[in-house]
């Protein structure tokens, strides 16, 4: 092999470059894997974090009902410095819930798209894995809101804590300092200072029924089963539109077989043909669908602009792709 052989080879071989030096398929595998480690240690990291968080809360809980129930004078108002505490690690769980979501996604891109292809036929990734990574690694931002995230982490942690500490209050309220079976009197009992009991009981049920609440929307804004239509509309104005990273490509062009080709190499997207006739000339047309993402727009726009610079392409946002390798990421808890 001539020494222009051999840097042919080695120019069809580089992955990239900048600055002067090149990244070639071994060199890219060695930082994949170093970045899956990365993000893998960031993720356990902010899941350790989480961790520490709830218990910090069963900590609380356990010490408020061991000081309380201790003896009869010690005061019930420790259960509702205990709820208003509980509401502040909760949200700050949830803060660190977005961070552990960021960092889980990205993973998860690399596990399904990239690592578990290499096992099994054709051993390639899909389409858009790449795009979407890229995506999360130029423009960081949080795969769920934070509201979500408050109502993610009350249903799997904070619910119980909460329900047992309402319990547990209304229980004193009720044994200490004598037995009753009146609710106008436990009601009274509730008194905090200046603050008359129903309004300590109306705003404990107002916190607790607020995050219930939270927990049910966001579980409808993320299930298929029909739910009930006075429902759904009492409930679709908190659930928050999902972002639009999907994109359907019309393309109206005379070089059909051509383009269809590059996209099916390039982008590695499916594309649907159709026969169409342009109505004013009579002209026969071949229009081209095909499915795909924010980052691939441009190289399509680009592909159809060097094979038919006459073509008519139409990029529309999709309401929802599913199937093709279009599935949505659903965070884990």
């Amino acid at each position: 092999m001539t020494a222009e052989d051999k840097n042919c080879t080695r120019d069809e071989s580089r992955r990239w470059s900048f600055r002067g030096y090149e990244l070639d398929p071994a060199n890219f595998t060695s930082a994949m894997v170093h970045l899956y480690r990365g993000e893998i240690q960031r993720a356990n990291t902010w899941r350790t974090r989480l961790d520490a968080t709830t218990n910090w809360a069963v900590i609380t809980v356990a010490g408020a009902l061991t000081f309380v129930f201790a003896e009869p004078t010690n005061p019930h108002f420790v259960f509702g410095l205990v709820l208003l505490l509980l509401l502040v690690f909760l949200t700050i769980e949830a803060r660190r819930y977005r961070y552990y979501v960021l960092w889980a996604y990205r993973v998860h891109l690399m596990e399904t798209d990239f690592l578990a292809p290499i096992f099994v036929p054709p051993f390639q990734p899909s389409a858009d894995w790449a795009g979407k990574l890229a995506q999360t690694l130029s423009e960081p931002s949080f795969p769920i809101k934070l509201w979500q995230a408050v109502a993610r982490r009350f249903r799997r942690n904070y619910i119980w804590l909460m329900s047992l500490l309402v319990l547990s209050w209304v229980l004193k309220l009720v044994m200490h300092p004598t037995r009753t079976g009146s609710i106008t009197t436990v009601v009274e009992r509730a008194t905090v200072g200046p603050i008359r009991g129903q309004a300590v009981v109306l705003g404990a049920a107002l916190l607790y029924t607020g995050l219930f609440a939270l927990m049910i929307v966001d579980r409808l804004s993320r299930s298929w089963f029909p739910a009930p239509e006075f429902l759904r509309r009492v409930t679709r104005p908190f659930v928050p539109r999902p972002r639009r990273e999907e994109r359907l490509a019309v393309i109206v062009t005379t070089e059909g077989q051509a383009v269809a080709g590059r996209i099916l190499r390039e982008l590695q997207r499916g594309v649907t043909a159709l026969e169409g006739r342009g109505m004013y000339t009579g002209d026969r047309w071949d229009v081209l669908l095909s499915a795909v993402t924010d980052v691939q727009v441009s190289h399509l726009k680009a592909i159809v602009h060097e094979i038919d610079a006459h073509a008519f392409v139409v990029v529309s946002m999709t309401a929802e792709i599913r199937g093709g390798g279009f599935t949505p990421f659903e965070p884990p808890s």
